[in-house]
Formats: C-alpha cells, structure tokens, sequence
C-alpha cells in the first residue's frame, strides 16, 4: 500500500479483504476513514452525491483511487439499494449527512431529508439486501436533548434538538433504534446495528464553511481576525482519528458480539473539553501565520447554540476497551501540523496516511 509501514497489527487482520459499504465517502470523516480502510486492505465501495467543499480532502488526498464509488443521493432509496446489492458490503458505515448547525437553518427541509430519509433508506436497503453482518450508523452528540448541563451525557439520556440539524440526529436515532427493534435484534438473522454519537471532531483536511478550525484556518492564512460568535461555548473536542478508531472498534466487536448493538458515545476526556477561543487561539498559535487573532461579534440572526456540551464515554470505555490516545494539545498540534503541510506541498494523502500510522503506532505500545 504506496510502500509505506503500517503499524495496524491485529486490526490489519480483521479488515483485510473485508468488503466495506460507505456513504459519505467524499467528506471529511469519510475521506480519513476510506484513507485508513484502504490502509488495512479492506475492499470500500464508496456511495455519495456530491464532494461537499472546495479544496476537499476527497480530491487533495485522490481518495478516488482507494476505492470504487457510485455518486447517488442517500434519499433516493431505490438508487441506494441497487448500489448496495451489487457490492455486498460485509460492513456498512452510514456518514453521509448534512453535517452543519447553521447550514440547517438555512435548508431544514433538506436537512430532515438527508439525514433522518437517508438513514431510513440505508437500513431500508440493508434489511433487504441481506447479507450484511455490521452495521454502524454515525449520528452526532448534538442528538441529545441540551439542558446545558456541566456534565457528560450519557447514551439513555433523552434525545431532543432545539434546531434542525441537532432535531434530525435525534430523528435518525429513532430511526436506528426502529430499525434495530424490528428487523436487526440480535437472534433475528440480521446485522448487529449500532449508532456513533462523537464529539466535536477536527483534524487536517476538514473546509466546511462555518465550522471553528476551518474557518481559523482561511482566516489566518488570509491574515484576517476570525469573527467568534461564542467563544465562552464548551464543546467536547476530539481528532478525527480517535473519531474513527472507535468506529472501527464498534465494528470489530458487533462483528463478535451482535449483543452490543445499541447507541454509543466516542467522546474525549474531560480534560479535552474547552472553549471555543481556547481552541481558536491555540490552532491559529500553531498554524505559525500572522494572523490577527479572533474578535467576539454575537450573532445576528437569533439562532440558538448550545453553550455547554459535553459526553460520557464510559460505557465504550468500559465494554469496547476504547478510549481517546489523544489529548487536546496534541490534537490541536496534529490538525495544525497538516494544514501547514498541505500549505507547503499538497500532497494530503503523504501527511494523513503519516498521522494514521503515527497513531497506529501508539496503538501498538498501548495506551499512555
């Protein structure tokens, strides 16, 4: 695989030649989990509409090649169900979503239809293709229902969202859970299945518009002041790597042990949660441009936000033997170090697969 080491051990062997269903390919979770799947030897069949932002890790990192994809829309369930017959998938990953707070604002008629509809069709086309062994459906923190508590939730927490997208989440957790009760119980014939809730996620190669790091990015490359609407609001920050491995991990043990089915927290420590200008004055120190700093402007439009978040991970920690290897620092540090690469080279796909063997390395010493 391009010639370079790879420290996956025994993980390697699960996934090699696994054939693997992923919708959402062309985003930016879905671009570093394609990245890693290749990485492993797994057999992805990518399923998208569209490659979400200009640059794009998806182009810059040529995704393309690790994989064979189909562009098609989540919602369109007759598409997507021949998509996945004729691939077979032993695994499913469903990432494709309308990912943003204010974009859901903006469009929440084609947030519910992406993001509660296109689960609802994933599973739809799962359930009658058959062979599927593992599901896990990727959801958000934002699913739960925010009392603006100074402590984690946990995953029998009530689901709620005072805005579009945080509302679709807990829709497409419904959904899952319908799903999961009806046709996939364990003892049914059916896939173990299984819902991601993470934390805020960052990481080398994420552009959306109107999310904190990105935007500190082009605003520090542009020798601009970033405009803050809240910069007091605690988020429960995580690189996209932890993300993922506990992705991977829900997959490996539901492959073992469909009784794990069920929604799942992937959050950091508590030590990893901090404020949004902690997070912006610390990426912008580390991106090493001059840069102008960030300016408080409350926001204009009325929209809420949640002030506090946070997650408890204790039950992944506890039944999966997951928890984060990163902490925020070195989080921070890995995220800006990609993007000063890819400011200097290009070459995305040489600086992510670096990251993920570097911290596949540390899952061989264990953690520390």
């Amino acid at each position: 695989m391009n010639g370079a080491p790879n420290h996956l051990g025994a993980r390697d062997d699960f996934w090699r030649s696994r054939r693997v269903f992923l919708t959402g390919h062309t985003g930016f979770k879905g671009s570093w989990l394609s990245l890693w799947l290749h990485r492993m030897g797994a057999q992805v069949a990518g399923y998208s509409v569209d490659v979400p932002t200009t640059p794009s890790l998806y182009e810059s990192a040529r995704v393309s090649e690790t994989l064979t994809e189909e562009r098609g829309d989540v919602a369109d369930g007759e598409r997507l169900s021949d998509a996945l017959a004729r691939h077979q998938p032993e695994v499913v990953f469903h990432l494709a979503a309308q990912s943003l707070v204010r974009r859901s604002y903006a469009d929440p008629a084609g947030t519910f239809r992406t993001n509660v509809l296109g689960t609802a069709h994933l599973l739809e086309a799962v359930r009658r293709a058959g062979e599927v062994r593992v599901v896990v459906n990727v959801t958000s923190d934002k699913c739960y229902r925010n009392n603006e508590w100074d402590w984690g939730y946990r995953e029998e927490d009530q689901l709620g969202g005072a805005d579009p997208y945080s509302a679709s989440k807990a829709c497409a957790e419904l959904v899952s859970a319908a799903y999961g009760r009806s046709f996939f119980s364990p003892g049914s014939g059916g896939p173990a299945l299984a819902s991601a809730r993470a934390g805020n996620v960052i990481g080398g190669g994420d552009w959306s518009l109107d999310r904190l790091v990105p935007d500190a990015v082009r605003a520090a490359w542009a020798g601009e002041a970033l405009v803050v609407r809240h910069p007091d609001a605690v988020r429960p920050w995580q690189h996209v790597i932890d993300c993922l491995d506990g992705y991977l991990l829900l997959a490996e043990q539901l492959w073992h042990d469909p009784g794990l089915a069920g929604p799942w927290n992937f959050g950091p420590d508590d030590v990893s949660t901090r404020s949004v200008a902690w997070m912006v004055e610390t990426v912008t120190g580390l991106l090493g441009s001059d840069h102008l700093g960030w300016r408080h402007e409350a926001a204009s439009d009325g929209h809420h936000e949640a002030r506090h978040l946070r997650l408890d991970s204790s039950r992944a920690r506890t039944l999966l033997g997951w928890k984060p290897k990163l902490q925020i620092d070195e989080a921070a540090s890995l995220t800006a170090s990609w993007y000063r690469a890819f400011r200097e080279d290009g070459d995305a796909r040489r600086t992510t697969l670096a990251q993920l063997d570097a911290y596949s390395a540390l899952e061989v010493g264990g953690p520390r």
